[in-house]
């Protein structure tokens, strides 16, 4: 099991004076992993976005439910979250833990502060395990080996892609660092994404993202709902298909929910 480093050794890397996507989603997600930058910065683009903190927790719910999904339904005792973000409540572990307590997960995310707090996705069930990769997404062939010393890659993996590739601004990149990934994992296996749309009826989407890329760090890449779809290519998409993070299988039967600006899909490599 991998030990998070002290913190002051990352000091050097973890800038406080610029606002950050995932201490800002932390400080929208109630989490208090955050600088007065972060929160500076998550007012003004909930000013511009009245709805941010609904998607933020939206794609929080999405990962929760496609979890229990995956681990109740389809059998899935193993899981790749790359893109992590920082800990909040119910990680994918404590999930997938939950209804099978010999779950394995790998968590890998190149963000110093959440490094810096990755014990708190160490604390893995006795039955199960979990290990952190201080890893960039692009590094697909060295995820994967590393993520080899915790899951058994001959059997079907769960890779979880929850608003990382939308720091891929390059539309063939990001789309060959998922292939590359899915190709490598065995038959049986599935994606999970999650992404930030553009859309015409969505302008103050746009306007908040664009501040975000004007001031914080890392700039962001919004892509249209068919766009999203492409990441899917040659897997077998559950039903409901790609479509905003609360209306993929959700809790509740009350009528149709409004739709928030992250969408999300689950596929299967068959």
């Amino acid at each position: 099991m991998t030990e998070s480093p002290a913190f002051g050794e990352l000091s050097k890397r973890i800038k406080t004076d610029q606002p950050h996507t995932a201490r800002i989603w932390n400080y929208w997600l109630g989490g208090k992993d955050n600088y007065e930058v972060d929160r500076q910065a998550g007012d003004q683009i909930r000013q511009l976005h009245p709805g941010i903190g609904d998607y933020a927790q939206a794609d929080r719910q999405f990962l929760g439910r496609v979890v229990r999904h995956l681990a109740g339904e389809h059998g899935i005792r193993q899981f790749l979250d790359v893109g992590t973000g920082l800990p909040t409540a119910d990680n994918t572990h404590q999930v997938a833990q939950r209804v099978a307590p010999e779950s394995r997960v790998v968590y890998a995310d190149n963000d110093p502060t959440v490094l810096a707090h990755a014990s708190a996705l160490l604390d893995s069930s006795p039955e199960g395990r979990t290990d952190y990769l201080d890893e960039d997404l692009r590094n697909v062939d060295s995820i994967l080996e590393q993520a080899a010393r915790t899951l058994d890659l001959s059997e079907p993996v769960a890779l979880m892609l929850l608003g990382v590739v939308i720091f891929i601004d390059d539309d063939q990149e990001a789309y060959e660092i998922v292939r590359r990934f899915m190709d490598r994992l065995p038959k049986g296996s599935f994606l999970v994404l999650s992404h930030t749309v553009t859309r015409p009826d969505m302008p103050d989407v746009d306007a908040a993202v664009a501040f975000w890329n004007e001031h914080g760090t890392p700039k962001l890449t919004q892509r249209t709902p068919s766009s999203i779809a492409r990441f899917f290519d040659k897997l077998e998409m559950l039903p409901p298909g790609v479509v905003s993070c609360n209306r993929w299988r959700p809790d509740t039967a009350e009528g149709e929910l409004p739709e928030v600006a992250m969408f999300g899909g689950v596929g299967r490599r068959s």
